[in-house]
């Protein structure tokens, strides 16, 4: 990589300084890793100084939207009433809900309740009730830059093995954040998080991840919360991912409603609960930008 540009022209983060001043280390870094073996990414998905200020004001905004979730959630609520929040809040903060129109999702956010995995689709009909739990995951476009994360709510008094399920996948969440390191592969993150789900009794998905984030909705890598240690590429500082494992009471088996194409629910009916928070990788480990 290193050999692509000059030590004294201008380096490709965007800076402003010198080459030699900024990434040629860091570049002669990875190509030593690489050549060892380890997969590592490449430069497009290193956010930039820059980049990573605009994504960061996008955040602002999604975790805006999320308290105001907060702030108003509870029994008689539509999940349809949740989704007019969210655009409403979105818009009124200057930005777009990412998930209206992506890929023909028909609404801005999506609302999981219960069985629910993840891409529940909010309804007039859809109302809370107590002791459901749900996952409001909300997605923010801000002049281009995206943001990314969700959180679990507990509606009214739940049955404590639901309360149960919502504590454990939040630190399975916290537990993901203190394996991000620079220089050490993905999977190490995963693993963790997969453990520690398993010695609570439950079971995590397999088949949807997390993902990249920032100038797209969806980037590389994807996140896999069932990975081996030292398996995947390189997490390395300006890196940026969510962390959202969907974890399940029962089985890990899950399957996609046939009528609208995004519902996705346990397979044996029992409760699914996730947290999304997304991370940027740092010099000495990782800061969380949305929550």
């Amino acid at each position: 990589m290193s050999g692509k540009i000059g030590r004294n022209d201008p380096c490709w983060c965007g800076s402003g300084k010198k080459y030699k001043k900024c990434h040629e280390a860091f570049d002669e870094k990875l190509e030593q890793l690489r050549q060892k073996g380890f997969p590592v990414i490449s430069h497009d998905l290193i956010k930039t100084p820059q980049q990573v200020q605009r994504i960061k004001e996008s955040c602002k905004i999604n975790i805006a939207i999320l308290d105001y979730v907060a702030e108003h959630i509870g029994p008689g609520v539509s999940t349809e009433e949740i989704n007019r929040w969210v655009h409403e809040q979105t818009v009124k903060h200057g930005g777009i809900p990412a998930p209206l129109g992506y890929d023909g999702f028909p609404k801005s956010v999506c609302t999981s309740i219960n069985e629910v995995v993840c891409h529940g689709i909010p309804s007039e009909e859809e109302v809370l009730k107590e002791g459901d739990i749900i996952n409001v995951d909300v997605s923010t476009i801000y002049q281009g830059y995206f943001s990314d994360s969700s959180r679990m709510f507990c509606i009214g008094k739940v049955s404590p093995e639901k309360e149960k399920l919502v504590q454990v996948v939040k630190e399975c969440v916290e537990i993901g954040v203190s394996k991000v390191k620079p220089w050490t592969p993905i999977g190490n993150m995963g693993h963790a998080v997969h453990e520690h789900a398993l010695e609570n009794g439950y079971t995590v998905v397999q088949q949807i991840g997390g993902h990249g984030i920032g100038l797209e909705f969806h980037e590389d890598p994807w996140v896999s919360y069932v990975s081996s240690d030292n398996s995947g590429v390189l997490m390395v500082p300006g890196m940026m991912f969510t962390i959202e494992p969907m974890v399940n009471m029962g089985s890990d088996e899950i399957y996609t409603d046939e009528n609208d194409g995004w519902t996705v629910r346990t397979a044996d009916g029992k409760p699914s609960a996730q947290w999304e928070v997304t991370v940027l990788v740092t010099e000495d480990g990782c800061e969380v930008i949305c929550y």
